[in-house]
């Protein structure tokens, strides 16, 4: 029977994560990974949870709270992803309760998620899961490097 566990990031992750981040669309080798992991330990309002399935990471999703002038605070998915090999098995819906309950816990109402216009089944996976699409946007981007 296959077990799946949802936790903390760790450092020994990182691997695995940088590969699951390149499966996202996104390269980047393990260094960097636990570079970012770094810059993220600490902050209570960031948190990056990892789906273990028998012991192996297989899934990770990124939160942070977004606090804006204008609205109330929000987690916010930043990214989210399954590995290939277990799609389909519910553990994108295990990770995203995980989120709910990390901002409820925060004291958090809302979760959101933004999703480039291309990838469909993962807005047919957001979609199924109970949220609701509240707007179409444009990403604007300036380099400043």
């Amino acid at each position: 029977m296959n077990t799946t566990q949802i936790r903390p990031i760790r450092a020994e992750d990182a691997e695995v994560a940088a590969k699951l981040c390149t499966e996202l669309g996104y390269p980047v080798d393990a260094p960097g990974v636990l570079a970012r992991m770094r810059q993220i330990a600490g902050d209570t309002g960031r948190s990056v949870l990892v789906a273990c399935l028998d012991g192996e990471v297989v899934g990770w999703i990124d939160l942070s709270i977004e606090y804006h002038l204008q609205s109330e605070p929000a987690a916010l998915i930043g990214g989210l992803v399954v590995s290939d090999a277990v799609r389909g098995r519910g553990i994108g819906c295990q990770l995203c309760v995980a989120a709910e309950d990390w901002a409820r816990g925060l004291g958090i109402a809302r979760l959101r998620v933004r999703s480039n216009a291309i990838r469909e089944r993962a807005h047919a996976f957001y979609l199924r899961d109970g949220y609701t699409r509240v707007k179409t946007s444009a990403v604007f981007e300036k380099a400043l490097l």
